[in-house]
């Protein structure tokens, strides 16, 4: 196996829990909360794919873990998953391996396997501490479900911690913001990510806004929440280092991180999408296929191609701009001379001949920023 491309920006692994409790209104991802009985099968196929794939690789960084609800399945399966992974593929001695979670799933025996089985963070989706907000996005745990969780980990050994927050959900107000932040201040988490709301098609919620146009987000509204989110972090010691997260300084994603450097990564399970040197590919979607496939000995591959050096160059763009510490120009390169010139002037990007980077106030407009250069 090829492994030249993994050393300056590191290298991981994605695995895709598919499955849920409930699919919550504003979700586009691969999840289905109506599959239990596909559970076994999907696990031997995980385990099955993850075997067959192992080789000479250079250690690898970090794994996620993400869904779905990885948490939805029994921790019993969910360490059989991390123990073929460990037994397939070599380590960095730091590699930190992320689980995704939902609190209602965080039981206490929950925690203790996920840190028996050697997981070293967990990413929460809190969303909100607002019952109001959590009711208006179909989220089916209850503000007081998130510190119960945060302990029962904290009491397993798990102590880096990250909550998922989502901002501008009509119904939210500024009061409710400010007591969401405090509240995951409070918890004393060491990341924190905080997302805008966005309507997805093909989800109940865009069916929703389209029923009733006053449930669209207003980027006005959501503009101003992340500026409260950016001062109250900051305020309490937790450092910007991409457009929607923060985290205490040394305890950033090692695996996001990766993502936005531009590193590679391998895929398993359904829906999920890996990147490797040139080559982009998604495995298939349909949780029970890809267990058929898997179990036939057939790739469980979805589709895939290659990029040229200009589809590379944007990718870079496109991630690294994100990131407060910016992008090397030698990936960018060359940009259009008017374009940049118009974002430095307005005071969104800052450029060298060295790096590209977004100002505070290019953070808030990353996108359109991104878009103009692009």
């Amino acid at each position: 196996m090829p492994d030249a491309a993994a050393g300056r920006r590191g290298q991981g692994i994605y695995v895709h829990i598919p499955f849920c409790l409930r699919r919550c209104d504003y979700c586009d991802f691969t999840t289905f909360a109506d599959r239990d009985e596909a559970i076994p099968a999907y696990v031997t196929a995980l385990r099955t794919h993850i075997e067959r794939t192992a080789g000479e690789w250079a250690p690898f960084s970090s794994v996620f873990v993400g869904g779905g609800t990885p948490t939805y399945l029994p921790a019993d399966d969910l360490a059989r998953i991390l123990t073929a992974l460990r037994r397939s593929f070599p380590f960095t001695e730091d590699a930190e391996w992320t689980v995704e979670a939902n609190p209602e799933t965080v039981t206490r025996a929950m925690a203790e396997a996920l840190a028996a089985a050697g997981v070293t963070r967990i990413s929460l989706g809190a969303q909100s501490f607002d019952s109001q907000v959590l009711s208006t996005l179909g989220r089916w745990h209850d503000p007081e479900s998130v510190p119960t969780a945060v302990g029962r980990l904290r009491q397993a050994g798990i102590g880096q911690l990250s909550l998922d927050l989502i901002y501008g959900t009509p119904g939210e107000t500024d009061a409710s913001w400010q007591r969401s932040l405090d509240a995951v201040i409070d918890l004393g988490v060491t990341h924190v990510s905080a997302y805008a709301l966005t309507v997805e098609p093909n989800t109940p919620y865009a069916a929703r806004v389209r029923a009733t146009p006053t449930l669209e987000p207003d980027e006005d509204v959501q503009a101003a929440r992340m500026g409260a989110a950016e001062q109250r972090l900051t305020a309490a010691g937790l450092r910007r280092y991409e457009v929607s997260n923060w985290a205490v300084p040394g305890r950033e994603s090692h695996h996001n991180l990766m993502y936005w450097r531009g590193g590679d990564w391998l895929a398993f399970g359904s829906g999920a999408h890996g990147s490797w040197g040139d080559r982009r590919w998604w495995l298939v979607r349909d949780p029970e296929r890809y267990a058929r496939l898997v179990a036939g000995g057939v790739e469980p591959l979805g589709g895939e191609e290659h990029v040229d050096a200009g589809g590379r160059r944007l990718e870079r763009l496109m991630m690294g701009l994100r990131l407060v510490e910016g992008v090397e120009r030698a990936d960018v390169d060359p940009l259009d001379g008017d374009a940049l010139r118009r974002v430095v002037d307005r005071g969104l990007v800052t450029a060298d001949q060295h790096r590209l980077a977004l100002t505070a106030d290019g953070m808030a407009l990353a996108g359109a920023v991104i878009r103009e250069l692009a």
